[in-house]
């Protein structure tokens, strides 16, 4: 959601991470065929997890410069010609950072990093790579260490720690807790002049797709328009919400229950009701094939009238300055979440993900002095002075305070990036300097369905990237009438049978019971 993309769930990670686990693959302002529950066996170098004795990691050379690489996704941002944070870190820590970002086919081009033992010294992992990674040997383990990071542990907060764990022990700094950032949009000027309401309920919302398909919002004398665009099946988040769904493949309490999405009774319904809104031509007809920014192009050129989108897409000076170059009169507003039969929630939040995981190679284990800059990097970023650097930049030059609020300047867009916030930031202040504070609250407040898929490790014998791929191929059948959803329960048994998902539900429930969620 968000647009933190936000985020990050077991589903929209597999994909990512099943070309690591074959050998070749794929791999997240700032949330994926082999085996992924095998350990493997750990590289000659990984020894044990025993930790070096202070004077091996003491940093007995101040006055040498340390070369740390941090490889990262930049969500499509580009580094900055004149790269501020980059200059102060180093001036500061005495390092020389360098940021690599993820290309085209990110999994596969840290796999083949990791495969060649040519490590970056900090990664940006999904759950998925971080479990993988771990159990290969291949991560340090940061559970002996924690008193070295102790400014970094306290602004995670300790119960988030957990969320960086596998197998008891911690080999991730996960990110500080953010909220989801997805809403339906609406086009209010459509609405005003076709005299309808903002949709609060499932049936307004499938009359109002109906009214901007077929009555010419845009005034152009074409029928050129479609009420809902979005990215893939996850488009309808907010449709399987209003059912009391979590959508696909998660994990949440119903009723005091622990329910799986696929076998929660309610899925049939929702997906009926999606099949509905597909067979009236109200939703986008590529939208299983959008990707990127397409389906914010599609809305922004006026070819839909309504999106599910993050805030800080949609309310950015160059999105609105794109959509009113269209139409001046064009004007985006937040819908509330949608009554249906489950109950008013706008999509799912999963509860016990990050915004980011990072990990730090166990082969730096063997260069303390390296270890050490590590270290003191990440509690910089931690520290007051450190966050508010990577967060909005050089007071004066990158942003002022007014009335008690940072404003920023032209300057900061051109210089500061937020790859370096490692640890995350102070949420709501950073959101404030950038966005409109209405939109912010709007989507902190909506009610979500809360999942626990973040919590979970992948049972060893469980390919989700392959079951994943099942799912989301058959569930695109039963919504596109290509396949009767009278098959619903043959399509689940398969599931968790041929696709062995079976182990993926006993092991969630043990999983969230040892966690205590589940009673």
């Amino acid at each position: 959601m968000k647009t933190k993309k936000v985020a990050l769930l077991l589903v929209t990670t597999m994909i990512s991470v099943s070309m690591i686990m074959t050998g070749c693959g794929k791999t997240g302002e700032g949330g994926n065929g082999g085996n992924s529950g095998k350990s493997g066996n750990p590289p000659a170098e990984s020894g044990g997890n025993e930790k070096p004795s202070p004077s091996e990691t003491d940093d007995t050379n101040k006055n040498e410069k340390v070369a740390i690489e941090i490889m990262s996704d930049g969500n499509g941002t580009a580094l900055p010609e004149n790269d501020r944070i980059k200059t102060i870190l180093d001036e500061k820590l005495n390092i020389d950072v360098k940021l690599t970002l993820f290309g085209g086919d990110p999994a596969n081009q840290l796999n083949l990093r990791m495969a060649a033992a040519d490590y970056p010294d900090i990664i940006n992992v999904t759950r998925l790579q971080m479990q993988e990674y771990a159990r290969k040997g291949l991560l340090l383990d940061l559970t002996p260490y924690m008193d070295k990071l102790d400014q970094a542990k306290q602004f995670i907060g300790e119960d988030s720690l957990k969320k960086g764990m596998v197998d008891g022990k911690i080999y991730a700094l996960p990110k500080r807790e953010s909220f989801p950032f997805h809403n339906i949009w609406i086009r209010k000027d459509w609405l005003a002049k076709l005299n309808l309401e903002i949709p609060t309920t499932l049936d307004e919302f499938l009359n109002v797709a109906k009214a901007f398909t077929e009555q010419d919002p845009d005034g152009n004398g074409k029928k050129d328009t479609y009420g809902l665009t979005g990215l893939t099946i996850n488009t309808f988040d907010p449709i399987f919400s209003a059912f009391g769904v979590g959508g696909m493949d998660t994990f949440y309490l119903k009723n005091g229950t622990l329910t799986n999405s696929f076998l929660d009774p309610a899925m049939k319904d929702a997906l009926e009701f999606i099949r509905e809104m597909i067979k009236a031509g109200v939703v986008d007809p590529d939208l299983l094939a959008n990707s990127g920014t397409q389906h914010e192009k599609n809305a922004f050129q006026g070819k839909a009238g309504m999106i599910w989108n993050g805030f800080p897409r949609m309310t950015s000076t160059a999105s609105v300055e794109e959509y009113k170059a269209v139409n001046q009169d064009a004007e985006w507003v937040q819908v509330p979440a949608l009554n249906g039969p489950g109950g008013q929630y706008a999509g799912f939040w999963d509860v016990g993900s990050s915004p980011g995981l990072h990990v730090i190679p166990k082969a730096i284990e063997k260069d303390p002095v390296k270890l050490q800059r590590v270290f003191d990097l990440l509690n910089y970023v931690a520290s007051p002075e450190g966050n508010s650097l990577v967060a909005h930049g050089e007071e004066g030059r990158h942003w002022n305070k007014e009335n008690g609020k940072i404003v920023r300047t032209e300057l900061r867009a051109k210089e500061v990036v937020f790859m370096y916030q490692l640890l995350g930031r102070n949420e709501m202040e950073y959101l404030e300097a950038g966005y409109p504070k209405e939109a912010i609250e709007f989507s902190a407040n909506t009610p979500r369905i809360e999942i626990y898929n973040g919590f979970l490790d992948i049972p060893e014998g469980y390919n989700p990237a392959d079951a994943y791929r099942f799912m989301e191929e058959e569930i695109a059948k039963f919504i596109y009438g290509k396949r009767p959803i009278s098959e619903y329960d043959d399509f689940v048994e398969k599931l968790k049978g041929t696709f062995k998902y079976q182990l993926m539900l006993d092991s969630a429930e043990k999983q969230l019971k040892d966690l205590g969620i589940v009673k």
